[in-house]
């Protein structure tokens, strides 16, 4: 079993010496999915789908390959139901555009959560002007987690679409999404699941959570940049028209009128990100090779060690769940007193990398009446050295501003 110190050294950006704890926006990437994306072009490069000489079917294979890769990593029936796309926002955006805009109803009901990123919320927001739809969120109580009575009182009989992440990509706590689906189904909704800060960390099955929409950014999970997946029940990916239109996308054309390829050819329109979706295929067989249960101890001891050291520190607000089997990796913390951005401005002088601000989840960090927060995101390379070297920087935060904290 690999620990986090020899996976680490998978990672040829970490050589650096860099600190990095800002995988929830994106992840590093090891030298086999660098490698493999350096091999297709090298040897393999040409358009997917298009022609009939040998590099081009080499193409076509590979890419394949991929969406049956992706499909029995998250279970889904028939690789049919794996469409792919830019990333989790282009995927987002799909299901408002082609599912959305058709379905949602004047007078009808769209539930999100509060804590969503602003590509879950954004495109349902312009589905419910534009279709005179009520849009409505599930609060947090105090424990940062929505109950099974906020679930209740806003899941009702004219909700059509119900949008929620598994995890806070700000907050880091784990969502009792499992009811929540049960619930939208209970009253004949929809629910879009957004699995993109949870991809990397826990195994996912769409077969047995039963949700109707999955989207995932490969990015966040060791692949390329560029590359995200759409995974949606067979029936409902059927019936809806396509976002958009061009080459490959189509069956016939002629000068007035087009019928489109069947799915999921007919929501790909245009040559695809083939590298990507070759990279994002090694990077899940780098995580198959781990194992979701090796890298399950290395983040919770990893995770389980940061709370414990931040919270030795008086001048810190953590933001966490109060129940531990519901705190992800992901944890927000300011400073008190202390402009989150200078946090990171002083941290990165010591070579810490974190994020700040509203963390594409604006809606969230106003509920909590918080100027933005400071954000560590850990991974399987993350070592207690970098967790130690964090506390160093904040310990010499702490000391820039204590004269004007201790006034």
């Amino acid at each position: 079993m690999k620990t986090a110190e020899r996976i680490r050294k998978d990672f040829p950006i970490l050589d650096n010496d860099i600190c990095y704890l800002d995988s929830a926006a994106t992840s590093q990437k090891p030298a086999m999915v660098i490698d493999a994306i350096v091999n297709y072009y090298k040897n393999q490069n040409a358009n997917a789908h298009r022609g009939t000489y040998n590099l081009s079917i080499s193409a076509s294979n590979e890419y394949e390959k991929a969406r049956d890769i992706v499909a029995k990593f998250i279970n889904a029936k028939d690789s049919s139901e794996i469409v792919f796309t830019k990333n989790a926002t282009e995927s987002l955006n799909l299901v408002a555009n082609s599912y959305g805009y058709e379905n949602i109803k004047s007078g009808d009901k769209i539930v999100l959560s509060i804590m969503e990123h602003h590509s879950m919320i954004v495109p349902w927001q312009q589905v419910a002007i534009k279709n005179n739809a009520k849009l409505e969120y599930l609060l947090l109580n105090d424990d940062f987690e929505i109950s099974k009575e906020e679930i209740d009182s806003k899941i009702t009989q004219n909700t059509k679409v119900v949008g929620i992440s598994s995890v806070s990509n700000v907050l880091g706590v784990k969502t009792n999404y499992e009811y929540i689906i049960k619930k939208a189904h209970s009253v004949g909704a929809v629910v879009v699941l957004d699995i993109t800060q949870s991809i990397l960390h826990y195994p996912f099955d769409v077969q047995k959570t039963d949700a109707d929409f999955v989207v995932f950014s490969g990015h966040k999970m060791f692949g390329p940049t560029g590359i995200g997946v759409l995974y949606a029940k067979k029936e409902l990916l059927s019936k809806m028209k396509p976002f958009l239109y061009g080459g490959d996308m189509i069956e016939y054309v002629s000068q007035q009128t087009a019928t489109f390829a069947e799915i999921p050819n007919k929501f790909e329109a245009g040559t695809q990100n083939i590298a990507g979706a070759i990279g994002l295929k090694t990077a899940i067989e780098y995580i198959q090779n781990v194992g979701f249960e090796n890298i399950e101890k290395i983040e919770t001891d990893l995770t389980n060690y940061a709370i414990e050291k931040l919270s030795q520190l008086n001048f810190v607000d953590l933001y966490i769940a109060k129940d531990k089997t519901k705190q992800t990796g992901v944890i927000s913390f300011n400073v008190k007193g202390v402009h989150p951005h200078d946090v990171a401005e002083i941290l990165n002088t010591v070579g810490v990398c974190i994020r700040v601000g509203n963390h594409c989840a604006e809606p969230l960090i106003k509920f909590l009446n918080l100027p933005g927060t400071c954000r560590l995101s850990l991974a399987i390379y993350n070592t207690k050295q970098d967790i130690d070297k964090l506390i160093f920087g904040l310990n010499k935060v702490y000391d820039v501003f204590k004269k004007y904290l201790e006034k």
